[in-house]
């Protein structure tokens, strides 16, 4: 444990922040923590430093991202500390589960070639929202070799590093565009059948949950821009399937009423079976009906919000502009 080091980053994450650096106290491990913020206008600074913390303060005149926060962080780890060999990232509203670590790193000793393992992410309050639900589902992902993981998940150090790390310009999944550039340089990706952290989605309206719909689909047209004509063609089907289901599909039907006489609007008609398509398919998964028919209507509804993403980032790039995070957390109670 002692080559283990922790990165956290947060911004404005108050009470979520404490409970998130109190799990890492819990650890009964060495390892160096190191907590890394975005320009929070709450106490986030100072508590980290009250519970010993290594502080990272980002610079406020150069734009703030996720990725950015990482490489800071793990930068800062081993200036101080060259031994580190693995590194654990962790959002500052996640709490660490108490065997995460020696579990992940078991699976590192038994395969060399992985450069990541993830395990599974749960969400604190499901049943406070349909949308935290949701978020509990999402994460709910196959066991095995993997393409990607989420914003959790233990590193080798030195791979990372030999990439160049997160890529600071992705605002929004950055972690996938990380395993990309991973993968093609020899090493594999992980997800072990372990708890890894307890997350607080705290989405309770839909407009929140649009906006981090909307962060997705800017997620994946940024991939595909950054890494689509390579030979995984990244994120190309997920694009396409927004631009089918959110655009291509509506105009068609309308474009065509006047020639049909209102005959191409039963098209529409597709929307209510894709939900029944993908209930059938979640309640495989051996989920609820509830929740498969939940999970079924957010992912068809939430075609529209993944393509104001795809629009804005279309948009910030015809400008020249660099992307900003998309947020959509209200702030919670302060520290």
């Amino acid at each position: 444990m002692s080559r283990v080091g922790i990165v956290v980053i947060g911004r404005n994450e108050g009470e979520r922040l404490e409970r998130c650096l109190r799990s890492l106290e819990r650890l009964e491990c060495e390892a160096t923590a190191v907590y890394v913020d975005s320009g929070s206008s709450d106490a986030s600074v100072a508590f980290a430093r009250s519970r010993g913390c290594r502080v990272v303060e980002l610079d406020t005149s150069t734009r703030f991202s996720a990725a950015r926060a990482r490489n800071e962080g793990l930068r800062h780890l081993l200036a101080e500390q060259p031994e580190i060999e693995f590194v654990q990232f962790v959002d500052g509203d996640c709490e660490v589960a108490a065997g995460w670590i020696p579990r992940a790193l078991e699976m590192m000793r038994a395969s060399p070639e992985t450069a990541i393992v993830c395990g599974r992410r749960r969400e604190r309050h499901p049943e406070v929202s349909v949308y935290n639900r949701l978020c509990d589902l999402e994460w709910d992902t196959p066991v095995g070799e993997t393409t990607a993981c989420g914003g959790d998940f233990l590193a080798r150090a030195r791979p990372v590093q030999q990439v160049g790390g997160l890529d600071a310009t992705v605002v929004a999944g950055e972690e996938p565009e990380l395993c990309l550039r991973l993968r093609r340089a020899g090493w594999r990706i992980h997800r072990i059948d372990a708890e890894m952290t307890l997350h607080d989605a705290a989405i309770t309206s839909f407009a929140q949950w649009w906006r981090r719909d909307l962060r997705t689909g800017h997620a994946y047209a940024q991939a595909t821009a950054m890494h689509g004509s390579a030979p995984e063609r990244f994120r190309i089907r997920e694009n396409a399937s927004i631009a089918f289901w959110s655009l291509a599909l509506p105009l068609a039907a309308l474009a065509a009423a006047p020639l049909t006489r209102g005959a191409s609007l039963a098209l529409f008609a597709v929307y209510p079976l894709q939900v029944a398509r993908i209930a059938r398919r979640e309640r495989r998964r051996t989920r609820s009906a509830s929740d498969a028919w939940v999970y079924a209507i957010l992912c068809v509804v939430g075609k529209w919000a993944q393509l104001a993403g795809q629009v804005k980032y279309l948009h910030h790039r015809w400008r020249g502009r660099l992307p900003e995070i998309i947020e959509y957390k209200g702030a919670p109670d302060g520290i």
